[in-house]
């Protein structure tokens, strides 16, 4: 076992504080953006899977959480452990959730190129 400069097998908790706030700065609006109709202006030519694309970003999200937050508390290495686990399924769940996105982008591309026959 690595015991780490605090004590604990968690390392600096600042770390972990950091990359949470960052990505609740980011992740969060986002999503809730799109998921509320909002389109970021370097999406526009991909409206198919913004759904699908914001659940991911969520996804990723509670993945960072899962993580972060036994971290935070200093819990016990079983503790931390299942939650690393939960947060690879969350993970799992949001790279699956944007390859549909991109299955749903492209099948959409594929349809909006075929010109009406005249007649």
């Amino acid at each position: 076992m690595t015991i780490y400069e605090g004590g604990g097998v968690n390392g600096n908790p600042l770390y972990h504080w950091t990359a949470l706030a960052v990505a609740t700065v980011l992740a969060v609006p986002l999503s809730v953006a799109i998921l509320a109709g909002w389109t970021p202006p370097w999406m526009r030519e991909r409206q198919a899977g913004m759904r699908l694309r914001a659940y991911g970003m969520l996804g990723v999200y509670a993945c960072m959480l899962a993580n972060g937050i036994p971290r935070i508390a200093d819990a016990s290495i079983d503790t931390v452990m299942t939650c690393t686990y939960v947060g690879m399924g969350f993970m799992a769940v949001a790279v699956v959730l944007f390859l549909l996105s991109a299955r749903k982008d492209s099948v959409a591309r594929r349809a909006g190129s075929v010109e009406p026959r005249e007649g």
